[in-house]
């Protein structure tokens, strides 16, 4: 199925899913406290599907903008109210019901998210070893003494059996700015070192992603050929299976992928490369051909990549999974930790401190969506946990317009003992819907760089 297909599909699943729990949450606690429900929508926009239910004869709609949804409740303040329904408009409610009400939409996101990650730990995590591919030249990581081929084994004493979970310790430093931090690492001899690394102004959370800022890049598949086609550049340059790449025009070749993208960038240039073929080095004058691809000439040769055998690959695998009743725990665990790193980047942001270029608006989800459920369905669950997460924060900031703005008047009213003005109430949503279009347009922006990049 085409990528961009898997992706809507995907991104409306998701979207849809967790905007139903937000939703349900405040429709639900509403009910149990006497509110009552006008309308259930999922979505804006013109009705898609309707239907009416229970005994207030609440509106369920689906509409077309699959981009949020609301639930709407009798409230004097939108229409006239019968007398005898009065004491059930939600603007009668004691302040306790109306904080109930508004929490209960981000209070079940985090809910959902606890849940979802029990399950993915539940039926277990794949991941990647994480075993450093290339280390940066003068990069943190390179100061530290890591080389390639080490095993990332703990971050300041937490394990990290997999490359997530190396990330999410990095960034917790990043984010607690810490000065260093001790890495135990396990190298290709088999022995163990620990090692500290100085983060200074390393800018873990500038643009680039927290690994490549540390200066490590995962393990790839090495530059060594596999086979050659019959009459083609490869072949003509003398290039046979086994060659292991080394160098190309005097730069160091540390992977198959950087190898693609050196031969890629360079159409019917004349390369000198330098190849390991039993023991010896051979230098060898390669010229790719040249061929369209997606609009745009690139290089290429003619040659596939040598792939490790099965055990090898098994190797850099591993499953992390929990028991029923051990799933518990570790799930509200992950959700803690997502929600304060989700926090903290904020605040960075805010502060200056880490780029807004982290910032992801819909298509990047739509992506990220449509990539994980192509992974499988741990990759996917955890998908859902981190967005759900995501948007219980979101809607609990102090914005007018979000359930954090409510929760802003509410506070006020408690303090001052009386609700806050219409007028008042009215300058804040413009305010909030200023704050959410510019919020929207950076996330946009960064999606269409992302894109075109």
């Amino acid at each position: 199925m085409n990528s961009v297909v898997v992706s809507l599909l995907a991104f409306i699943l998701a979207i849809g899913a967790l905007v139903t729990v937000h939703e349900f949450g405040h429709y639900w606690v509403a009910r149990r406290l006497g509110v009552k429900v006008l309308r259930f929508s999922i979505g804006f926009g013109n009705p898609l599907w309707q239907r009416t239910f229970g005994r207030d004869r609440t509106e369920l709609v689906i509409a077309a903008i699959p981009l949020g949804g609301y639930v709407k409740m009798l409230d004097e303040r939108e229409g006239e109210v019968a007398p005898d329904e009065r004491h059930r408009a939600f603007n009668r409610q004691p302040l306790s019901t109306r904080v109930a009400v508004v929490v209960a939409g981000p209070l079940f996101n985090f809910m959902f998210a606890i849940l979802v990650y029990w399950a993915m730990f539940v039926a277990g995590v794949p991941g990647l070893r994480p075993v450093v591919g290339d280390v940066h030249a003068g990069s943190v990581a390179a100061q530290a003494g890591i080389l390639a081929g080490d095993e990332i084994l703990t971050i300041d004493d937490q394990p990290t059996p997999t490359w997530e979970a190396a990330v999410m310790e990095l960034l917790d430093a990043g984010l607690g700015e810490q000065s260093s931090i001790t890495l135990t690492v396990r190298g290709n001899d088999g022995n163990e070192r620990r090692l500290q690394a100085g983060l200074g102004e390393s800018g873990l959370l500038e643009k680039g992603g927290v690994l490549e800022n540390f200066g490590v890049g995962l393990w790839q598949l090495p530059p060594v050929i596999d086979e050659i086609v019959p009459d083609g550049a490869a072949e003509r340059a003398g290039l046979r299976g086994g060659d292991r790449i080394v160098t190309a025009d005097g730069e160091t070749v540390d992977s198959w992928n950087d190898w693609v993208e050196y031969v890629r960038e360079r159409p019917e240039q004349t390369l000198q490369l330098t190849v390991l073929r039993g023991g010896v080095e051979v230098p060898l004058t390669l010229v790719p051909a040249r061929k369209r691809d997606a609009g745009r000439e690139i290089g290429f040769i003619g040659a596939s990549v040598q792939l490790p055998d099965q055990e090898q690959r098994d190797t850099m695998r591993v499953v992390v999974r929990y028991g029923l009743l051990e799933a518990a725990p570790a799930a509200l665990g992950k959700t803690w930790e997502v929600t304060t790193l989700t926090l903290r980047t904020l605040w960075k942001m805010l502060a200056g401190k880490a780029s807004v270029e982290n910032l992801s608006g819909p298509i990047s989800i739509a992506q990220y969506a449509g990539q994980s459920a192509t992974i499988g369905l741990a990759a996917f669950l955890g998908f859902l946990g981190i967005v759900s997460v995501s948007l219980g924060v979101l809607n609990l900031l102090p914005i007018p317009v979000l359930d954090g703005g409510h929760l802003l008047y509410y506070l006020v009213e408690f303090a001052k003992g009386s609700p806050v003005s219409e007028a008042a109430q009215l300058i804040g949503q413009k305010i909030g819907i200023a704050m959410l279009l510019a919020l929207m347009s950076v996330a946009f922006y960064n999606d269409i760089l992302r894109l075109v990049e």
